[in-house]
C-alpha cells in the first residue's frame, strides 16, 4: 500500500479577523479545503467598528492592520487571510514572501467565472458596502467585464451577526434581497460573517450565492502549495 503525505498538512495559516463573527466561517472554509493547516486566529475586535466610525481606512487604521500582517510574517506563517472586506486593500499593498490574500478576491474571480449579467452585492453597513462595491467594480473593469453591480446595505444583519443569531441573519438577507429577484443573476456576500446564511439564502431566492471563506481557502491553499 502506498502512503500519500500532505507536505502542507503542517503550513501555520494566519487569519486576521476585525469581528468575532467572521472566525467561524472562515475557519470552517479553511477546514473544508485545507484541512492539515494549522489555524492562528488573530483577531482585533476594533478594526469594523473604528472603520465604522471614520467612514473607511483612516491611515492609523491601515497601520494597525499592517502590523498585524507583520505580526503573522514574524512568527512563522505560510500563509495570511484577511477575513474582514474593508480591509482587503491592505492585504493588496503587503509585500511577503508568502501569499497575503484579501478575503473577497477568490469570491470576484468566481463571479467573473460565472458571466452572470446583474449581481447584488449586500454587506451589514454603509462603509464596508462602499468599499466592496467599488473593490468589485474596479476588478471587473480591469477584467474587461460587462458584469453590473448594484449594492444593498442590511443594517439588521450587523445586529443578528452581533448576536450569533443565524435564523435572523438570513431573514435580514432574504428581506433584502428579495426586491431584486428577477433583475439580478447572483448575490455577492461582501462580509465573511454574512456568509453562514449562504445556503439557506440561495433557496429562498432560488439564486447562486457566492461567498468569500471557502473560495479563498481553496486560493490560499493553492498559493500556499506552489511556494517553494
Amino acid at each position: 500500500m502506498t502512503l500519500t503525505t500532505d507536505t502542507t498538512s503542517t503550513q501555520r495559516i494566519a487569519l486576521i479577523h476585525a469581528t468575532t463573527a467572521a472566525i467561524a466561517p472562515a475557519v470552517a472554509g479553511l477546514n473544508t479545503v485545507f484541512p492539515g493547516a494549522e489555524v492562528w486566529n488573530i483577531l482585533d475586535d476594533r478594526l469594523l467598528p473604528d472603520a465604522d466610525a471614520h467612514g473607511g481606512l483612516a491611515p492609523q487604521l491601515v497601520e494597525r492592520m499592517s502590523r498585524l500582517i507583520d505580526l503573522a510574517l514574524a512568527n512563522g506563517a505560510a500563509g495570511v487571510l484577511l477575513t474582514c472586506s474593508i480591509y482587503g486593500s491592505v492585504a493588496h499593498a503587503t509585500t511577503a514572501d508568502v501569499p497575503v490574500l484579501s478575503p473577497d478576491e477568490a469570491a470576484f474571480e468566481q463571479v467573473l467565472a460565472g458571466n452572470y449579467g446583474k449581481v447584488l452585492m449586500v454587506a451589514s453597513f454603509e462603509s464596508a458596502l462602499n468599499d466592496s462595491v467599488a473593490r468589485f467594480a474596479e476588478f471587473l473593469r480591469a477584467n474587461g467585464s460587462a458584469t453590473k453591480v448594484v449594492g444593498e446595505t442590511v443594517p439588521a444583519a450587523f445586529i443578528a451577526t452581533k448576536a450569533g443569531d443565524i435564523s435572523a441573519l438570513t431573514a435580514a438577507l432574504v428581506e433584502a434581497a428579495k426586491p431584486y429577484v428577477g433583475s439580478v443573476d447572483a448575490v455577492l456576500l461582501g462580509q465573511y460573517s454574512l456568509a453562514p446564511a449562504a445556503v439557506a439564502l440561495e433557496e429562498a431566492l432560488g439564486l447562486p450565492v457566492i461567498s468569500g471563506p471557502q473560495s479563498a481557502a481553496l486560493k490560499l491553499k493553492s498559493a500556499v502549495s506552489a511556494q517553494p
